[in-house]
This record gives C-alpha cells, sequence and structure tokens, in this order.
C-alpha cells in the first residue's frame, strides 16, 4: 500500500497534487489549518485528514506521527503548505516576517525531518513547492522569496545527505500559478501557468526510475521578463 502526506493539501496545487496521488493509487493524508475546506478534500479523495497549524512545533511533528499511525508508512512527502506577504519589506512588521518564516520554511524542515525514518524505509520521493520567487529578484516579495530559495537550498542539501538511504527530493519552483493565492495580481487565469502543468511535471519525477533524480523545476510563465 502506497500512501502520501500532503501538506495544504486542502486547496490549490496542494490539492491538485493530492488528486494526483490519489488517481495513482495513493493512500492519503491530507493537512491543513482550515478544517472546513480540508474535511471536504478529504471525503473528496478519502483521505485521512488532519486539521494543524504548522506555525507550531509540535503539530508538525503530530502530523506525521498521525500518518505513520494510518498509513504504516510514506511513500511520498509532498511539502505544499505555505504563504506570502506582499509589499515592501521596509513595510512589514515582524510577526508577517516570522509567520513567513516558520510556515514556509520551518515547518517544512520539521515535517521533513520527522518523516526521513518513514520515507529512508521506502525509498521515498519529497517534493516541495517552492517559487520562481526563490530563484530571481522578487522586490514586494522580500521574505517570501527568502524562505524559497532556503528550501531550494535545503532540497539540494537533503539530497546529498539521503542518497545513501535511497530518498531523493525535488523543489518545484513555478511562477505565478492560476489559485485563489494568486488572484490579487490581476493576472487573468488563463494567462498563467496552469495547476495541470505543475500536476504533469510533479507525476513526471515520482514515475523516474530509483537511479534518476531532479533536484529542481523552475516553471517560467510566458510573458514574463525573468
Amino acid at each position: 500500500m502506497k500512501s502520501a502526506l500532503v501538506t495544504g493539501g486542502s486547496s490549490g496545487i496542494g490539492l491538485a497534487l493530492a488528486r494526483m496521488l490519489r488517481d495513482d493509487g495513493y493512500e492519503l493524508t491530507l493537512v491543513a489549518r482550515r478544517p472546513e475546506p480540508l474535511a471536504a478534500a478529504a471525503a473528496e479523495l478519502r483521505a485521512e485528514a488532519v486539521a494543524a497549524n504548522l506555525a507550531d512545533d509540535a503539530e508538525c511533528v503530530r502530523v506525521v506521527a498521525a500518518h505513520a499511525e494510518r498509513w504504516e508508512g510514506m511513500d511520498v512527502l509532498v511539502n505544499s503548505a505555505g504563504l506570502g506577504v506582499g509589499g515592501s519589506f521596509a513595510d512589514q512588521d515582524t510577526k508577517r516576517v516570522d509567520l513567513q518564516l516558520d510556515v514556509n520554511l520551518r515547518a517544512t524542515m520539521l515535517v521533513t525531518r520527522e518523516s526521513l525514518p518513514l520515507l529512508r524505509a521506502s525509498r521515498g520521493q519529497i517534493v516541495t513547492v517552492s517559487s520562481i520567487a526563490g530563484t530571481i529578484p522578487t522586490p514586494g516579495l522580500a521574505v517570501y522569496g527568502a524562505t524559497k530559495a532556503a528550501l531550494n537550498s535545503f532540497t539540494n542539501s537533503l539530497n546529498r545527505e539521503e542518497a545513501d538511504h535511497g530518498v531523493r527530493a525535488t523543489a518545484i519552483c513555478p511562477a505565478f500559478v492560476a489559485t485563489r493565492m494568486t488572484d490579487w495580481t490581476g493576472i487573468a487565469p488563463e494567462e498563467m501557468i496552469q495547476l495541470e502543468d505543475v500536476v504533469e511535471l510533479v507525476r513526471t519525477v515520482l514515475h523516474l526510475s530509483p537511479r534518476a533524480r531532479v533536484p529542481q523545476i523552475v516553471i517560467e510563465r510566458v510573458g514574463d521578463a525573468v
């Protein structure tokens, strides 16, 4: 029985990847902060639902333990929980800086750390939803971009550390994807990267042979000057 843990699994990219994993035969644990959309997503996908605030380190430990108890292993970890606060860095208060660091970076690291024994046992894979903002200068998203750049570095280091255990990690770094999180851009959804684009790339990575590894995928939006 294959299983996957998906954080941020109730909406957007996380939910799209969860649907793909279900289609490919994985049992699922979905993690999100808001219980109502989480319950709806879990019901649709016949998944285990774990409501959690991943800014809390104890919650990061709890969600992995819940997955292990339910499915007795883990083959794929999808780190999709994250948030961004736009605006000039000079105007961002400490609370907003801390929130992005805690959810985007620290929570991803803690959930991954707790998952590694399970992933080592299965020689599994880690998919972390990063951003193109972690690869290029991003005025107005300085803290968000810094957290994503750190995730890219973290992914590269994990690949070196975990090679002998057969664990492989990939950071997906898209530009604007058509989700609710990008409504503020004013770009028409049909002009953005589509969820299906991200899903197909992740599906390909997960289907590679155990000897192939893709540490990072950058997805540019046609029309952007990057």
